[in-house]
C-alpha cells in the first residue's frame, strides 16, 4: 500500500519534482534489491554447506551489497521522514524562526554530506583509474562495488539540496511528519503505527 501511494504521489507533480522523486524511489528500490541479494547470498552460503555448495568470495559480495544497500537507501529514507532526527530545538520553534533553523540545519548537513560525497566519488574514480581489484578469491574491480557507496551519497546530496530549496521556498519539510498542532497522544499513536518521528 505504501509503495502504491508513493508512486501515486510521484505521478501528480511537475517534471523536475517527478524526476527527483523517481530518483529517490528508485534508489530505495535498489537498496531493497541489495537487501534481498544479501539474504540470498547468506542463505545459499548457510544451506549450501550441507550440500558442498559455495559462493566464491560470498562474504565479500554480501559486504559489498550491505554497503550499497545502506547508502542507496539514505535519500529515500530521508525524504520519507524515516531517518532518525534529533529535533529537540526545532520542535519548540515556530514560524520564521523555525524555517531559518531548518535551513541552517539542512545547510550544515548538506556541507558534511557534500564533503563525504566528494571523497567517495574521488575514491571510486581512483579505483577505476588505477585498476584496483579486490584482494579476495574473486578479483573484482573495486570501483564496481564502490559505485553503490558513492552513488548513494550523490543521491543523498541531491535530496538534501532539494529539501533545502523546498524549505527556503517557505514549504514545510517533506521529512516532517504530523501536524504542527499534534498532541502528545496523537504523536504516540502515529509512532506506534509506524509513522516515523
Amino acid at each position: 500500500m505504501g509503495i502504491a501511494l508513493a508512486e501515486d504521489e510521484v505521478a501528480n507533480r511537475g517534471p523536475v519534482r517527478r524526476a527527483l522523486d523517481l530518483l529517490y524511489l528508485g534508489a530505495g528500490y535498489a537498496a531493497g534489491a541489495f537487501l534481498v541479494a544479501i539474504f540470498a547470498i547468506m542463505m545459499i552460503m548457510s544451506v549450501g554447506r550441507q550440500f558442498t555448495l559455495n559462493i566464491p568470495a560470498g562474504d565479500d559480495f554480501a559486504s559489498w551489497c550491505m554497503a550499497a544497500m545502506a547508502f542507496l537507501g539514505l535519500a529515500h529514507t530521508f525524504k520519507r521522514g524515516e531517518m532518525i532526527r534529533v529535533g529537540l530545538l526545532l520542535e519548540r520553534l515556530h514560524g520564521r524562526t523555525k524555517q531559518i533553523a531548518e535551513v541552517v540545519a539542512l545547510g550544515i548537513a548538506t556541507a558534511f554530506v557534500l564533503y563525504f560525497t566528494r571523497h567517495a566519488v574521488q575514491m571510486t574514480y581512483d579505483s577505476w583509474r588505477f585498476n584496483d581489484v579486490a584482494q579476495g578469491v574473486v578479483a573484482l574491480p573495486l570501483w564496481i562495488p564502490q559505485l553503490g557507496f558513492a552513488g548513494g551519497l550523490v543521491i543523498l546530496s541531491i535530496a538534501l539540496i532539494d529539501e533545502m530549496v523546498n524549505v527556503i521556498g517557505g514549504n514545510r519539510p517533506s521529512y516532517e511528519k504530523g501536524s504542527p498542532d499534534e498532541t502528545p497522544e496523537e504523536f504516540v499513536e502515529r509512532i506506534s503505527q509506524g509513522g516515523g518521528g
